[in-house]
């Protein structure tokens, strides 16, 4: 498939009429040098992968855009679909490929690609038909764009992630889940709608596995700035830790329930990877829970694992992970977490 641009040629044999267009000034200067072309590219246009760069388009994230897929004729029709909104959106360029060089130069490689989850299939069931398929996408990616963030949303993703690292040779800075990040807006969602709140007053996180072992932090949540078990023990407020555990339940399996309904999820998780994005290239600073390299933290000792931590994310990456304050039975649980993923990529061989 030949790469394609939202750039055409509208002259006499292909003749770029940009030129004779538009009468330049005189005396011009050069672009400043500091000025940033941002590039992201966004491997796997599926539900999900079209989900993230539309959201990725509306609200202004790039320069440019590089689609990647195995299908060429989907993934042409995927590019031109997105380039006719062109005079509702803001200026982008959009690339497309099955060759990996279009990618060349990205600063935030997507990697959505993978085996879509059936119904009431567990995210852990879907390694084998996955890992397979990253060694074909990652040493490439790797290869065009050495400096770049790699952002893994397939699932399941906290394997992914490691096998990632393992296979583009990228430093755990730059190699970054999307983890609990969407787990963890659900978690708010719920935490709002029992409260009567804007879930965006609502500091909550999931934490873990991206999956059937995730903890939920109840310890540190807050509303308002307002830690809630704390009010509601200050207050003499009885309260069920069974409500507590079937809210978390709703949780883990509300993408089941998605899936179920519709046969896939896509919007949720793309704003959840569009705001992961803005944080990382805006080098905005604000805490995610999202998956990163685990060991030495929290007890977190039984080998190289990725899950989710709450985790401050900027230009660099990963600049840190937040120093909360868990409960002796979610240190716990996060270390049960922890056994799981590993135990699962230890049969890898990596």
């Amino acid at each position: 498939m030949q790469k394609s641009s939202s750039a055409s040629s509208l002259g006499p044999g292909g003749l770029d009429l940009s030129q004779a267009f538009f009468k330049p000034i005189q005396d011009t200067a050069p672009p400043s040098p500091t000025k940033r072309h941002t590039k992201i590219s966004v491997i796997g246009v599926g539900n999900v992968g079209m989900a993230i760069a539309q959201t990725i388009l509306t609200q202004d994230l790039a320069d440019e855009l590089a689609l990647i897929d195995a299908k060429p004729d989907k993934l042409r029709g995927e590019m031109l679909d997105l380039q006719h909104a062109a005079a509702f959106l803001p200026r982008t360029k959009i690339v497309a490929s099955v060759d990996y060089s279009v990618t060349a130069g990205s600063d935030l490689c997507i990697v959505t690609a993978g085996a879509r989850q059936n119904p009431g299939e567990s995210r852990l069931n879907l390694l084998q038909r996955n890992v397979a398929l990253f060694s074909k996408i990652i040493p490439p990616l790797a290869k065009y764009s050495p400096d770049s963030i790699l952002l893994i949303v397939s699932n399941p993703v906290d394997v992914l992630t490691y096998v990632s690292w393992k296979l583009s040779g990228f430093p755990p800075n730059r190699i970054i889940g999307s983890g609990t990040n969407l787990d963890s807006s659900r978690f708010r969602f719920l935490i709002a709608d029992h409260l009567d709140v804007n879930a965006q007053d609502v500091q909550a996180y999931i934490v873990g596995e991206h999956g059937d072992s995730s903890v939920a932090l109840w310890s540190s949540i807050s509303v308002g700035g307002v830690p809630v078990l704390s009010f509601l023990k200050s207050q003499q407020i009885a309260y069920e830790k069974e409500t507590l555990e079937n809210i978390h339940k709703a949780v883990t399996e509300s993408a089941y329930e998605v899936i179920s309904l519709k046969g896939y999820t896509s919007w949720a998780i793309g704003y959840s990877v569009a705001n992961l994005a803005r944080s990382l290239l805006r080098d905005q600073r604000k805490i995610h829970p999202v998956s990163v390299l685990a060991k030495g933290f929290y007890g977190i000792d039984s080998g190289d694992v990725f899950l989710s931590l709450p985790t401050q994310l900027g230009r660099g990456g990963v600049l840190g992970v937040t120093n909360i304050h868990l409960t002796d039975e979610e240190v716990q649980r996060l270390r049960e977490s922890a056994k799981t993923i590993f135990e699962v990529q230890s049969q890898l061989g990596l």
